[in-house]
């Protein structure tokens, strides 16, 4: 039977602790003759819970030495923290992967690195910047799971009545969002393209042929020619009037037809797919002013905690789901969410949807976020705050750049 050794370590000392009957944390393996429990927490919740129980169905049929359930958690990873305390944690967890680099130091997550060598697991298999965000100094904490990009969707009803046909480019992009644009009386009711959301300036970023960090990832480096480009371009956009802070804030405005063209994510698919009268279509995002693509991609991936008492049944799991591609598929089928495992996701199912096909060119493009310790304070306590101020007109492009590199900086080394 294969065991982790660093796992069987941290159980031998867990056992020690006195479980709480019938808790729902943790597994309580090998009592009786049925399937091992393996219990798996994430944030999902909703009809997203329906989504995790019919796949975990699935592996539960496919073999007698396991049963996985759900159980949903809020604030999954501050919880996952808690239960380390207490010796009370989950077999596996649907992790976000960006948190990798924030929690897997803390002690958090167990490496997986003998199970993978053990089953010779190929990891070409994923795409490598995913699979990426999963690795701290060396060692593997789990295995990529869904993915995700922002590309452009857009209302093709309007653009058809405007005369203009989805951009390719910045340039094409500045001239469809003003002729899509529509206002009475000096007000806007329709917006060409929605500026709403700052934290997209990381993408506008890589097509402006910028980086977010310098190359040893010590300091940032979106103050730049081409940060302050992005900014630029951006004004000139809302000095076109193509949108306005606030619009759309109540409701879906793209759904709505309300707003022409939207950055986003193969999550607001089945949404919208649900609207009567909606046709609207979706292209790779638009490259820079040089020609440069720019994506990055998100989503979640599988970890199996420090002190799993059935860490074995979790990789099992894990494997099962990540690496054979019709799981993947499967998974999508029911949830509309993209397989990080790169030949599910090439799957008919998606590149052959006149929606999804997009997601899944700009996935060959598409990186992820620096995966380093500080970087998600400095984006979140630095940047975004900064670039809100600019785009509010509170202050200028240079300013807002300088005080999120001060600041931004300043947060890299306090995590060094």
């Amino acid at each position: 039977m294969k065991k982790h050794l660093r796992v069987l370590t941290v159980f031998a000392t867990a056992s020690l602790v006195v479980t709480v009957a019938g808790c729902a944390s943790g597994s309580d393996a090998g009592g009786g003759d049925g399937p091992e429990p393996v219990v798996m927490w994430g944030s999902w919740s909703g009809d997203q819970v329906d989504q995790l129980e019919a796949q975990a169905e699935r592996f539960n049929e496919s073999q007698d030495d396991y049963e996985v359930s759900y159980v949903p958690q809020e604030l999954v990873e501050e919880k996952l923290l808690t239960s380390l305390a207490g010796g009370q944690v989950p077999d596996v967890v649907l992790w976000d992967r960006y948190q990798t680099s924030l929690y897997a130091p803390k002690g958090a997550l167990a490496p997986i690195d003998e199970f993978m060598e053990e089953d010779a697991v190929d990891t070409s298999i994923f795409y490598e910047p995913a699979l990426g965000e999963m690795e701290v100094d060396g060692e593997l904490y789990g295995l990529p799971l869904l993915v995700d990009n922002r590309s452009l969707l857009f209302n093709q009803t309007l653009l058809t009545d405007a005369g203009v046909t989805a951009p390719t480019d910045w340039d094409e992009l500045k001239t469809a969002a003003e002729a899509l644009t529509v206002k009475d009386g000096g007000k806007l009711t329709q917006a060409g393209l929605d500026l709403s959301d700052p934290g997209l300036f990381n993408m506008y970023l890589a097509q402006a042929g910028g980086q977010l960090l310098n190359d040893d990832q010590t300091k940032t480096a979106f103050n730049s020619p081409e940060g302050l480009e992005v900014l630029n371009f951006w004004q000139s956009l809302l000095d076109a009037g193509v949108y306005e802070q606030g619009f759309g804030d109540t409701g879906d405005s793209f759904a709505e037809s309300r707003t022409a063209m939207k950055l986003d994510g193969p999550w607001a698919l089945s949404t919208l797919d649900k609207v009567d009268g909606l046709e609207y279509g979706v292209v790779q995002p638009p490259a820079g002013p040089n020609g440069d693509q720019g994506a990055y991609m998100g989503g979640f991936g599988l970890v199996i905690p420090e002190g799993a008492k059935n860490a074995e049944g979790a990789w099992e799991f894990m494997k099962w789901w990540t690496t054979e591609a019709e799981n993947g598929v499967a998974f999508g089928e029911i949830s509309g969410w993209i397989p990080a495992n790169i030949e599910a996701a090439n799957d008919p199912f998606f590149t052959e949807d006149e929606h999804y096909a997009a997601f899944i060119e700009t996935m060959n493009y598409a990186q992820t976020r620096p995966n380093v310790q500080g970087f998600s304070d400095v984006e979140g306590k630095a940047l975004v705050p900064a670039l809100e101020r600019f785009l509010s007109g509170e202050i200028s492009a240079e300013q807002a750049l300088k005080d999120a590199q001060e600041q931004g900086d300043q947060l890299l080394e306090q995590n060094r």
